[in-house]
């Protein structure tokens, strides 16, 4: 069996040329922090339809190992989500490493009796080593194996050929990388970036470890807990990130056994400013990139640990299922990006279970249930909304703001908008656990104790001072100079929420189209660092995890908050959006709408729409309005400005512009 992808090729063929105005358009300072000053465009023109594809996310697939000492693959999970992810539509399967616990003969049989039945029906694989098959499996049973999978026109990187490649699909390049392979395949990766960059419009790396962890991490393990005079992760880490996130890399891993997604910073944290534009430039990205640790699909889940490498990291998602240590299951992680054009859409999926094995009886049908999600694109403004907990008295040092309130992001017809007020009062919290760290004098990179503290501070953790608060505890980490160990302690961790506003081209719309994303992904939820609930409405949070040294205190969320990891019924806080026309519309002739499957509505009957500029009044008490009116959102027009629209909203949302 040979996954075949030239049979594809005739099919989108057509929509890829039909396309290639839309894509040349997106010229190369898409893939760095600015583009140019977009000129207005033809207030009647319509765009083509582009070709979508769809990746799915498959991470770590380890069974275990049964009483007679044979390891097997985690047969049930596995089975479940390709299920889904077919079901989903997928294109491409990313293996994330870990396919095997022990890289034997049996387990890549059972592997691949549960993946060959999806590559036959035409889902593509590129599957990646993971730490258990770099340990345990021959070179010749990797290839042996995932010859078949990997696609025949997948690029080999020289040198380590069947362990890093890439290939090129539509718009995205897609390169995979072997466990530890980061470092390694760098300057690799930008001679391929190089080569495409004018072609693609979405990078994606996969591999299965990453820079930045959740219990592991390549920063931890081989820079901060590093051996003397190893430089081949330090010298390249800042590099690879400034790299990453000049290109919008979307960075996918496995390895962790447990959900997270972030945005890792190419500075620090504190001096990645949220993004809008400039006269010149027009609209910048923050200069971060996204990191998804795809979850789990194995018989075994770990713990929070180390916590938010707060240095470097903006935590947006998170959850554990340990099953242990009070946590009653695992989960199963479903993933899925969706390319189109210059637009992804991200959706991932969980569904619990207590499957330990592959016995029969331990068979579950997965009950899947949205657990995270963003639509955006390569044209857009970011900012980082942090949680309503933040001290009163805690300096804001630029960055470290709960409201949602953006400069304006500009359209390339002439229109902008701006979130204008609302407070990030529905925010989700997690505990982290206690680890420590030693050194060996001679061995280790750390000589003394104070040099491990000093590469803790360098590298991980943002060291607390009244200039440059560290939101998760006054004292990071702790050197016990009796036992010569340097601890990491314990601490509750409040997640920030990754706001974008993103433009389209007008679509059946008499402007362009303004994609708001990330409002509604946190519902009040509490968990500790094994994944076993807690209430954050009375449990306080772990000692010192609050910059005063204190504790976080429990939060009085919105009645709204549904304090649940299904998020597709959440509710955003009520939040402030101005949407401002390009001159060439009258305001009379059009009206706000947003999109409602593939149609559009009016966000508010011509006859509630407030005559009225925006006020931040208006978040706490509505104005006037006709009888019945409540049943929509608030929508008002700034006749005085101009063609000035604004809506208060508690959702994620779609908007333009359209014909009365």
């Amino acid at each position: 069996m040979k996954t075949n992808y030239c049979h594809l090729i005739i099919y989108r063929t057509l929509l890829v040329l039909a396309a290639a105005v839309l894509l040349s358009a997106c010229n190369s300072s898409d893939k760095g922090n600015t583009r140019q000053a977009p000129a207005p465009t033809d207030p009647g023109a319509s765009n083509p339809p582009v070709a979508t594809f769809t990746v799915g996310l498959l991470p770590d697939t380890q069974g275990g190992t049964d009483t007679d000492g044979q390891a097997h693959v985690s047969m049930h999970p596995m089975s479940e989500l390709l299920k889904h992810q077919a079901e989903a539509g997928v294109d491409m399967v990313l293996a994330l490493g870990d396919l095997t616990d022990k890289g034997s003969t049996v387990e890549f049989a059972e592997w691949r009796s549960v993946a060959d039945q999806y590559a036959e029906s035409g889902i593509e694989f590129l599957p990646v080593m993971g730490n258990h098959e770099t340990s345990y499996a021959y070179t010749y049973e990797w290839i042996k194996n995932m010859r078949d999978f990997i696609p025949e026109d997948a690029t080999h990187m020289p040198g380590y050929e069947w362990v890093n490649y890439y290939v090129v699909r539509e718009n995205v390049l897609i390169v995979g990388l072997a466990y530890y392979n980061l470092p390694v395949a760098f300057e690799w990766i930008k001679d391929v970036v190089a080569l495409h960059e004018e072609k693609v419009e979405h990078i994606v790396v996969a591999s299965h470890d990453g820079l930045i962890g959740a219990k592991y991490g390549q920063t931890r393990e081989q820079i901060v807990d590093g051996t003397k005079d190893d430089s081949r992760v330090s010298d390249v880490q800042p590099k690879i990130r400034e790299f990453f996130a000049a290109r919008d890399v979307i960075y996918v891993q496995g390895h962790e056994h447990q959900y997270q997604r972030s945005l890792i910073s190419a500075k620090t944290a504190l001096t990645t400013y949220p993004s809008g534009h400039t006269p010149q430039g027009g609209n910048y990205r923050m200069d971060v990139y996204t990191q998804i640790m795809a979850g789990n699909a194995s018989y075994k889940g770990y713990e929070f640990r180390y916590g938010e490498r707060d240095l470097v990291q903006l935590i947006v998602a998170q959850k554990n299922a340990t099953k242990s240590n009070g946590s009653t299951h695992y989960d199963v992680n479903s993933s899925l990006l969706r390319f189109t054009g210059k637009r992804v859409d991200y959706e991932s999926y969980f569904s619990e279970h207590t499957a330990s094995s592959n016995a029969p009886e331990e068979a579950f049908a997965a009950d899947w249930k949205l657990l995270d999600k963003f639509s955006r694109t390569t044209d857009r403004c970011d900012t980082v909304v942090y949680a309503n907990s933040i001290l009163p008295e805690t300096r804001p040092v630029m960055v470290l703001q709960p409201e949602y309130i953006t400069n304006d992001c500009l359209g390339a017809d002439g229109s902008y908008a701006s979130l204008a007020g609302g407070m990030n009062n529905t925010f989700n919290r997690t505990d982290t656990r206690t680890r420590d760290m030693g050194y060996l004098p001679g061995f280790s990179r750390a000589e003394t104790l104070n040099d491990l503290v000093r590469l803790n501070y360098q590298w991980l953790y943002q060291l607390h001072q009244r200039w440059s608060p560290n939101l998760n505890s006054a004292a990071r980490v702790v050197p016990d100079y009796p036992t010569d160990i340097l601890v990491v302690p314990e601490t509750t961790v409040d997640l920030k929420e990754h706001v974008t506003l993103s433009w389209l081209p007008k679509q059946a719309t008499a402007s362009d189209i303004l994609i708001v994303s990330g409002t509604q992904n946190q519902t009040g939820i509490y968990q500790d660092d094994y994944g076993v609930p807690k209430d954050i409405e009375t449990d306080s949070g772990l000692a010192l995890s609050q910059s005063d040294g204190t504790e976080k205190q429990p939060v009085a969320l919105p009645e709204t908050a549904t304090k649940t990891w299904d998020i597709s019924n959440a509710v955003a806080d009520a939040y402030a959006l101005v949407f401002t026309g390009p001159e060439s519309l009258d305001s009379a002739t059009v009206t706000l709408a947003q999109k409602d499957g593939d149609q559009w509505q009016p966000l508010s009957p011509a006859d509630c729409i407030v005559d009225a500029p925006w006020s931040k009044a208006f978040l706490e008490t509505s104005p006037a309005r006709a009888a019945g009116c409540e049943a929509h959102p608030l929508v008002g027009l700034d006749k005085a400005f101009g063609n000035r629209w604004w809506a208060v909203l508690n959702r994620d949302i779609e908007v333009a512009l359209v014909a009365r």
